[in-house]
């Protein structure tokens, strides 16, 4: 892969949010693109959508079977792997939740892309391919109201440095990169969801919840980033990167 191309991906989570942004998004920069995820007709949905020079394929299964993706990862052999998958967090103050629910995104988001990334350096991937986590805010300033959400999201911040000197020592070419969306995401389920949840908290509008963020974050705006790293134009040094509506920093 040059700085500038991107022949083949995978995007786990594929099918709805930012997972869904980022297929659309390098179907059109070219690439051809594997979309995967659990629901079969959100997948479908997305490939009919997409357009551009790019062509997009799906696998419905579960991610955090390594197994199945490790067959992902050799049949497709991507020169990128967009990590967009994650459980649901049960938006509820701590003395409401389970230990199951508590502990969910750590079982499913951090399962992922701990599973995925040591695979990526197994296989190997190609030289000069990227590993994005897509990780949370919520990993940077907590999340009272989704359990183990905010902890498994910063577990991913770290694990893109673990896995990076893995590669690194392992002597395999590749780079890992946490993205980091500083602040909801505007129009997406997930993100209407915590905004409504934390608008009722406060016991305000969620449109009033919303103005805290005074540049709006979108999914395209996010997936956009992904293509620059991917080209190599964002994140050649560092394993976490932030986003929000005023832009890209690291972190």
């Amino acid at each position: 892969m040059t700085a500038s191309s991107i022949e083949s991906a995978i995007v786990i989570g594929g099918g709805s949010g930012v997972g869904r942004a980022a297929v659309l998004a390098l179907a059109a920069a070219g690439a051809r693109v594997r979309a995967v995820g659990r629901d079969a007709a959100r997948l479908e949905s997305v490939r009919a959508e997409a357009a551009g020079p790019g062509a997009v394929s799906v696998s419905a299964l579960d991610a955090t079977d390594a197994a199945a993706m490790d067959r992902q990862i050799r049949e497709v052999d991507p020169d990128l792997v967009v990590v967009s998958a994650g459980a649901r967090a049960r938006l509820a103050l701590v003395h409401e939740q389970t230990w199951d629910s508590f502990s969910e995104p750590w079982n499913t988001d951090v399962k992922i892309a701990f599973q995925v990334g040591q695979s990526a350096i197994r296989k190997p991937l190609r030289p000069g391919s990227r590993v994005i986590i897509i990780s949370s805010g919520a990993g940077l300033g907590g999340s009272p109201l989704s359990g183990g959400y905010a902890g498994a999201k910063r577990m991913q911040m770290f694990l893109a440095g673990y896995l990076q000197r893995s590669a690194d020592v392992a002597k395999v070419p590749i780079r890992f990169v946490a993205l980091v969306p500083k602040q909801l995401i505007a129009g997406t389920e997930l993100g209407m969801m915590a905004a409504d949840a934390y608008a009722a908290l406060a016991g305000i509008t969620r449109e009033k919840f919303m103005e805290r963020f005074p540049v709006p974050l979108s999914a395209e705006d996010v997936a956009q980033t992904i293509v620059k790293i991917a080209r190599g134009e964002l994140g050649r040094e560092g394993a976490i990167l932030g986003v929000s509506g005023a832009g890209v920093e690291a972190i």
